[in-house]
């Protein structure tokens, strides 16, 4: 993974922009990452569907479990 310092990364912003890879840009201030630029992922059919099997709903999901009357 490429890492940059910050003010490098100021300078060089929109060409960094056309050339970032799937892995990513790490961005460091004083040595430490501070930021990571990461392209925008436009296809996201695989999402969908991908929490099916995994997940349990217990209970009611329409209600807050809080007991109330309302006056007519």
């Amino acid at each position: 993974m490429k890492h940059i310092p910050a003010a490098k990364f100021k300078e060089t912003c929109l060409s960094l922009l056309d050339a970032v890879d799937p892995e990513g840009i790490v961005i460091t201030k004083r040595g430490k990452p501070v930021a990571k630029l990461m392209p925008f992922a436009a296809d996201s059919s695989n999402l969908i569907g991908a929490l099916a099997g995994k997940l349990r709903i217990k209970g009611d999901i329409l209600s807050t479990g809080v007991k109330w009357h309302a006056k007519p």
